[in-house]
């Protein structure tokens, strides 16, 4: 009966802490979000289940947590320098068809691990990328080339009709100077291409950014 009554109150602290602290979609939780909440509800869940520990020293240790998390929230909103330096920056991963290498090194991404994310917004073909951009909350923001963007009402109105490109899958062959012979297969190459290619284009396998082969068997070197 004991933890049903701690469980009862905490769930109130913690449904009142929410409302004080705001509502956010897991996607746009910052990396400060993220351990207020795992904090509190790690507060939560010792409260109820230690009967050792006082349940208003539970209760009162989440309300003062909650108000630090609070307290935050109004300095992050009304002054941006200290918005940056609590939850970040945004940082530009690719743009003029290049990849931006010390902010990839900053944000510990690979090339491949943000075509990954670029295909979650569906763009498939780097080739179609203008620019991505990596959030404070971990999310990225996709930015596809004019050409490859989608008609709008306007686009077809126009008397002038565009033919959208077709997008296909692109395959990572190497990332970061590390060859991937899976990638490489999937694109139906060798290595004894791999060799060739690269000595046409005067580079290395280690200085490589990115080279990655669509379905097409179009390749494109970074």
């Amino acid at each position: 009966m004991e933890i049903f009554t701690r469980a009862f109150l905490i769930f109130l602290v913690l449904l009142f802490i929410v409302r004080i602290l705001g509502n956010k979609q897991i996607k746009q939780l910052t990396l400060y979000d993220y351990v207020v909440g795992i904090t509190i509800g790690s507060i939560g869940a010792d409260t109820i289940i230690s009967l050792d520990v006082s349940i208003w020293d539970g209760i009162f240790a989440i309300i003062l947590f909650g108000a630090f998390g609070y307290l935050v929230s109004l300095l992050t909103y009304y002054f941006q320098t200290t918005e940056k330096m609590i939850d970040g920056e945004a940082l530009t991963l690719f743009e003029n068809d290049h990849f931006v290498e010390e902010n990839l090194e900053k944000a510990k991404l690979t090339p491949s691990q943000v075509l990954e994310h670029c295909r979650l917004k569906g763009c498939f073909d780097i080739t179609n990328l203008d620019t991505a951009i990596l959030e404070p909350s971990g999310d990225v923001s996709v930015l596809l080339k004019k050409e490859s963007q989608n008609l709008s009402t306007s686009d077809l109105k126009s008397t002038v009709k565009k033919k959208s490109k077709k997008q296909t899958v692109c395959y990572s062959v190497i990332s970061n100077g590390v060859l991937d012979e899976e990638e490489l297969k999937k694109a139906k190459k060798t290595k004894k291409w791999l060799s060739t290619y690269l000595k046409n284009h005067h580079v290395k396998l280690e200085e490589v950014m990115l080279l990655s082969i669509d379905q097409n068997g179009k390749s494109s070197l970074y």
